[in-house]
């Protein structure tokens, strides 16, 4: 049984697609998912180092700022038809999933054509370009935010679903706070501790803030666990103190989520989606860059939820993180409140969850 999974371009379109690719294979091993990418996307470093079969193709985004450029565009999602159909040619799938960015147009496009049912996963309150375009035509659009369906236009109300994002869930026995602590060399039992990440390449005006923070000094009882990001390690790593852990990167992630009580992020789907599976109140900074400005959009949602507070990266300073972050840290009843929050919009078996409802579309087909 043949599904297409097609997402990419960046880590948080590819993942998901990689994340409900091994719920299927549990569910079914006899499935048989083939992935397509781009090029020019982060799927061409990851796909070859997975166990699934992959076509990486010559697909291009969408210029919007040069649009002489698009021509490329266009050119590339002609030239990935035919070379997706050549791949097919002889073992149809049963069923194509989406999982958003450029690299998706091309084989939601190809599945419409050809009458193959397809799904979408959409990470985003906001829904990309891709997602708005082909959502119409899907048998199942699966929401990581339920606020995304009022940005969408369907082919009915129940072919959006709340499944949340597809992560890995905690584990069903989690570490103690005062052990996971132990494991960072951090007090087991005294004060707060603060999570910090800007994602694997890190996030300067986070680390700028927090170290003009950590120079300026913390308050008592509290400690950090800081993912600086490869790039910005050297620079920071001299702040690495008996209460402060600077590391490059956070893995297992796991253990940093275990040892912590409050956490300073980017908004990103999939990293506001694990903060949520596991509990955790955050203060969210927004990237204001990203694309249609969705991670401002998940932010304001899940502070609407009141699983979070935002904090907009023009207000972020040394002293936004004292009166914010540092009042929370302090304040157990806060942090309670915003927990219960975020385990209410928390979905950990999001991936199993759009798994069983792909292989229930893929059986009617």
């Amino acid at each position: 049984m043949r599904i297409l999974f097609s997402g990419g371009g960046t880590g948080g379109h590819l993942y998901p697609a990689l994340a409900i690719a091994r719920a299927v294979m549990r569910l079914d091993p006899k499935a048989r998912p083939l992935f397509v990418g781009a090029l020019r996307g982060i799927e061409r470093e990851v796909l070859p180092t997975t166990e699934f079969e992959h076509l990486l193709l010559e697909l291009h985004p969408l210029y919007r700022s040069r649009p002489w450029r698009n021509w490329r565009t266009v050119a590339g999602i002609f030239g990935a038809w035919r070379a997706l159909g050549r791949a097919v040619e002889g073992d149809r799938p049963v069923a194509v999933v989406g999982t958003g960015g450029y690299a998706a147009g091309a084989a939601l496009a190809w599945a419409a054509a050809h009458g193959v049912p397809y799904g979408i996963q959409e990470q985003n309150s906001f829904p990309g370009l891709t997602v708005r375009m082909f959502a119409r035509r899907a048998q199942e659009v699966w929401l990581g935010f339920p606020e995304a369906a009022n940005r969408l236009k369907l082919s009915h109300p129940g072919s959006a679903i709340d499944t949340g994002n597809p992560i890995a869930a905690p584990p069903e026995s989690r570490t103690p706070a005062a052990a996971a602590r132990a494991k960072w060399g951090l007090p087991p039992y005294d004060g707060a501790v603060l999570l910090v990440s800007g994602g694997s390449q890190g996030a300067r005006a986070l680390n700028e803030a927090v170290a003009a923070w950590v120079r300026s000094g913390l308050p008592q009882g509290l400690s950090v666990i800081w993912g600086t990001g490869r790039a910005h390690f050297d620079e920071y790593s001299p702040l690495d103190g008996p209460r402060v852990r600077v590391r490059a990167y956070l893995d297992p992630m796991a253990d940093a989520y275990a040892a912590a009580d409050v956490a300073l992020t980017r908004a990103g789907a999939m990293t506001t989606a694990e903060l949520c599976a596991w509990g955790l109140p955050m203060v969210l900074v927004p990237l204001p860059t990203a694309a249609a400005d969705h991670q401002t959009a998940n932010a304001v949602a899940l502070e609407r939820a009141r699983a979070a507070i935002h904090l907009p990266q023009n207000r972020l300073t040394v002293e936004s993180l004292r009166e914010i972050v540092g009042k929370l840290a302090a304040d157990p009843s806060s942090r309670t409140a915003l927990a219960e929050g975020a385990s209410r919009r928390a979905r950990p078996h999001a991936a199993e969850h759009i798994a069983e409802r792909l292989l229930a579309l893929a059986g009617k087909r």
